[in-house]
């Protein structure tokens, strides 16, 4: 299933009464959790949920795959159902709870990696999805609804969060990106931005630090310019639209940078026209 990046899923259903009210929950650890494991070994991780209401709030975990794009779509598929999911060697509890009014609950999950197959060992990043979601506690159209009355739009919130869980094979993997496309595009106030695209073609996952240094005709730099912190998994990639501010017209140069750590730094370079 494609959908977007949003947290926030809306359902929207035609009724006599809608209901507007959805869980009001929180997850308070982190929303992306990374560990590095060797095959056979075993690790726990575990997903705090809090209660933000003042009356007690129901909550559902499951899983998913996850996979996105440059374009800006996302695909939550079937756990198990892509090359690099790890979602089958998870195991967590609970799948549903209450939790009391400004209350917590802690989810606990266990990642058991498979010992390496003949000619099929583990390399890299495998990764998947805990989805936390609250449980709606009216239904949509009300009972007491009158015959015949015209039906109104209703609006129901559920609203999830997404637990991105990361094992990285210990001592394995390389990285390697790929940058696939840089446009230079307007922005507010006279300024400009160059859009680039970067896909993760290697086996490790990880968070690099991206730059634009931006030369004239004569070599001089302009200055770099940082794009936003952004997280790639192998066969994902993502869009970085990094301010150039305000540029006199000319051409130049632009070097884009991915600095993967370490030795792992990767470039292309650009003519820019202004």
């Amino acid at each position: 299933m494609r959908t977007t990046r949003l947290s926030l899923g809306i359902l929207i259903a035609l009724a006599g009464i809608a209901f507007p009210l959805c869980a009001q929950i929180s997850v308070v650890s982190d929303l992306s959790q990374d560990r590095e494991a060797a095959p056979g070994e075993a690790y726990d991780g575990t997903i705090v949920v809090r209660n933000d209401a003042k009356e007690p709030q129901e909550f559902n975990v499951y899983q998913t795959d996850y996979l996105f794009s440059s374009d800006g779509t996302s695909t939550y598929g079937a756990p198990g159902s892509t090359a690099r999911s790890n979602a089958r060697w998870i195991h967590f509890s609970p799948a549903h709870a209450v939790i009391p009014p400004g209350g917590t609950v802690s989810v606990v999950f266990t990642v058991s990696v498979p010992e390496n197959a003949p000619g099929q060992g583990l390399v890299g990043t495998y990764w998947s999805m805990l989805m936390v979601e609250g449980a709606q506690k009216e239904p949509l159209e009300s009972p007491h609804a009158a015959k015949g009355k015209k039906a109104q739009l209703g609006i129901r919130t559920t609203l999830r969060y997404g637990v991105q869980v990361a094992t990285h094979i210990l001592h394995s993997g390389t990285k390697s990106v790929r940058i696939l496309q840089a446009k230079l595009t307007p922005a507010q106030g006279g300024s400009k931005r160059l859009e680039v695209d970067i896909e993760d073609n290697g086996t490790l996952g990880f968070r690099p630090e991206v730059y634009v240094e931006v030369f004239d005709s004569k070599g001089q730099s302009m200055g770099k310019f940082p794009g936003a912190s952004a997280r790639l998994y192998p066969g994902t990639s993502v869009r970085q639209i990094i301010d150039l501010g305000k540029i006199l017209p000319g051409t130049y140069k632009a070097l884009v940078v991915v600095d993967a750590g370490g030795e792992d730094v990767f470039g292309a370079q650009y003519n820019l026209e202004f």
